[in-house]
């Protein structure tokens, strides 16, 4: 066998192989890294917007954290000023309540002191009538009687 011949051979079976394998078989290999690398990318980018996102919602999150902290606090703060404005409405109308039962009670407790006196009146006076007739022994006149104790009962 002729050396030349061979390596010319293996020339041509080499850029023949070449040829193919630029014209076949790398195309498609060419296509599948530039997918591959296509994917990585857009899954990098993604990954880029996720973690921005997530950034920003916790963020968010911690801003409307604060916002309903303050909420709730401005909340209890008025409930608080509702509560003290409801016990010291029902502290004065306790008050109110209070003295108008006592202004009852006081009108009650006149009202029961003069039913006593004027009764107490009619009791002397019928005691001291009963002296007088006991000290007298002798019987007096009704009427004499009515106008005596009218007058006692005038002057007590």
């Amino acid at each position: 066998m002729n050396l030349n011949a061979t390596l010319f051979a293996q020339l041509v079976v080499f850029f023949i192989l070449g040829w193919f394998t630029m014209r076949f078989v790398w195309p498609p290999i060419i296509r599948a890294i530039d997918e591959r690398t296509n994917k990585i990318a857009s899954g990098l980018e993604f990954a880029d917007k996720t973690k921005n996102e997530y950034k920003n919602a916790e963020i968010k999150i911690q801003n409307d954290l604060k916002k309903a902290h303050q909420e709730i606090t401005s909340r209890l703060q008025e409930s608080e000023k509702k509560a003290a404005a409801i016990i010291e409405q029902a502290r004065t109308q306790a008050s109110k309540e209070a003295a108008s039962i006592l202004e009852a009670a006081k009108k009650e407790a006149e009202t029961e002191i003069l039913k006593l006196r004027d009764k107490l009146r009619k009791d002397v006076s019928l005691l001291a009538v009963y002296g007088a007739e006991e000290i007298l022994k002798k019987e007096v006149d009704q009427a004499k009687h009515n106008d005596i104790l009218k007058r006692l009962e005038a002057e007590l």
